[in-house]
């Protein structure tokens, strides 16, 4: 081929594609409705922010991890192999998943806790096995334009994000202008199956194809010799930028629809906002292409850190709709090129790590999300919240906060129970129902028994505490935002640093493995 033949390599090129799109857009769906049914988890169950961010971190940690091991030996086992492991493992974290209530029957909080982590973090591995195959088998399939490619194949996980966010912006409860609940929210349990539709759709869609071997494996590199060329600088800071991107988009997305919703003042504007960013993601990753022909993928990424940063920083101070939707769209621009096309510069400027260098950039960046994103976004807002509710009332405090201290890389605080706050912005009103279900069925539920005691005790200063514990919580998401935007901004000096250095030496060009369409075509079914 020559340098400038952009056709893929293999006839089934564009079906391997899309049911790679298909997979990303299952962990995108399963991630926004996981994002949707927080409230509804802190109200059920009792988590404070921190604890419901250890269990959002458990869904991007082990897939940070398994896309690291996988792809080490993605060429050896095959892809349809680990295609069908993912499938399985998916459908094994549905069924934890909808067993959560009864753990928490069983056990209380700790156990529902540790179900839904061990949920999230299965469902984890299963996106971790998917991505482990889809994003070097895209690099092979269209290798003199990865940059396009990755990016069409990543635009499944903001539609994924829009068709979560939709069901959950459609299942989620609505009240009237006096506050009371007209329609409740459909159960959180089917919420969380939708993720399986994309799932079946996928399965189908590979179903008896075969599956080319990475560029490095089809040229004849081992192991070995493709980890060898992972120890350059350039390879090292490409890491370390991405566990930044990691932080940044997929922590921030943990959160973002809960934090806009509190500044709005309704949930259901929170997740539209987050549906409509999320389209405007889908949309800008089809044009990445005519893009990067213009500014490269440095200059690209460059411009989007900058953007990023500018729509954190304006989310962080915004008050009224208007500037929340002004100052998503902004981050929305910002955050949308940033994950595929850093995978596309990996693996242009190293194609001889083959699977293993994209797998391992995509790995820190899944375990940067996991390990740090979402719980210390989590931790800010518990930190802050907490800490202003008791400058203005350690009344008001001494009320809401959590049975017990959150920590984050050695700092320390209470923050304010989910539940307890729950029951304050409805009135007691949901409570009061539960209550009467379970006198009717003469049910005893000693946790139920226990908050319609505490908040006999709470009733009677609701009208002074609630508007100290809405502003105390919208304090700590805007400052946690404020916060997360230095990320992309130190982003943005990195790529500025790597802009200068490619231009001392030629420029930014992409590196390719001369070899033939044949060679790279062939492989396990």
């Amino acid at each position: 081929m020559s340098t400038t033949d952009s056709r893929p390599i293999a006839p089934n090129a564009y079906r391997l594609l899309y049911a790679g799109f298909m997979a990303i857009l299952a962990s995108g769906v399963g991630f926004s409705v996981r994002g949707g049914v927080l409230k509804q988890w802190a109200n059920e169950f009792g988590f404070t922010m921190t604890e419901l961010g250890g269990i959002t971190g458990g869904g991007l940690t082990g897939f940070g991890l398994v896309i690291i091991v996988t792809s080490l030996l993605a060429d050896k086992i095959g892809y349809g192999k680990i295609m069908i492991s993912a499938f399985v493992l998916h459908f094994i974290s549905a069924v934890l998943t909808l067993g959560a209530p009864a753990a928490f029957d069983a056990g209380g909080k700790e156990a529902a806790y540790w179900c839904l982590f061990a949920a999230m973090l299965i469902f984890s591995i299963g996106n971790g096995l998917c991505e482990a195959v889809v994003n070097p088998l895209t690099a092979t399939l269209f290798p003199k334009n990865k940059t396009h490619y990755l990016n069409i194949l990543h635009a499944g996980w903001p539609a994924g994000l829009v068709l979560g966010g939709l069901a959950s912006f459609f299942m989620d409860a609505k009240a009237n202008s006096a506050g009371e609940i007209i329609r409740h929210a459909v159960d959180w349990k089917i919420q969380m199956s939708l993720f399986l539709i994309p799932v079946i759709a996928y399965g189908i869609m590979l179903f008896g194809q075969k599956f080319p071997r990475s560029e490095a494996s089809a040229a004849g590199l081992s192991i070995g010799q493709m980890v060898s060329t992972l120890v350059a600088p350039l390879f090292i800071f490409l890491l370390v930028i991405h566990a930044m991107v990691g932080y940044v988009e997929l922590g921030t997305d943990s959160w973002i629809a809960k934090i806009t919703g509190s500044i709005m003042g309704s949930n259901a504007r929170g997740l539209a906002l987050f549906v409509y960013t999320s389209m405007l993601m889908f949309i800008l990753r089809f044009v990445a292409g005519p893009i990067v022909h213009r500014i490269s993928p440095l200059g690209l990424l460059f411009t989007s850190a900058l953007l990023g940063a500018a729509g954190l920083t304006l989310l962080g101070r915004a008050e009224e709709v208007i500037g929340c939707v002004i100052a998503a769209t902004v981050y929305a621009c910002g955050k949308t090129f940033l994950w595929p096309t850093m995978l596309a510069v990996g693996s242009e400027r190293f194609p001889k790590a083959g699977a293993v260098g994209i797998g391992l950039l995509g790995g820190v960046g899944m375990l940067s999300a996991g390990m740090l994103g979402g719980p210390a976004i989590g931790f800010q807002q518990d930190y802050y919240a907490s800490h202003e509710l008791r400058s203005v009332s350690e009344e008001t405090f001494s009320r809401y906060k959590a049975d017990g201290e959150n920590s984050f890389m050695g700092i320390k605080t209470v923050g304010l129970n989910g539940t307890k706050v729950k029951v304050l912005e409805d009135d007691g009103k949901e409570l009061a129902r539960v209550v009467k279900l379970y006198e009717e069925q003469k049910k005893v539920d000693e946790n139920v028994n226990h908050l319609a005691s505490w908040w006999e005790t709470a009733a009677p200063e609701a009208e002074k505490d609630k508007p100290l514990v809405t502003e105390a919580g919208i304090f700590g998401g805007r400052k946690a935002l404020k916060l997360t935007a230095y990320i992309p901004l130190t982003m943005a000096g990195c790529y500025l640093f790597l802009i200068l250095c490619f231009r001392f030496t030629g420029g930014y060009q992409a590196i390719h493995l001369n070899e033939s369409p044949e060679s790279l075509g062939t492989g396990e079914s």
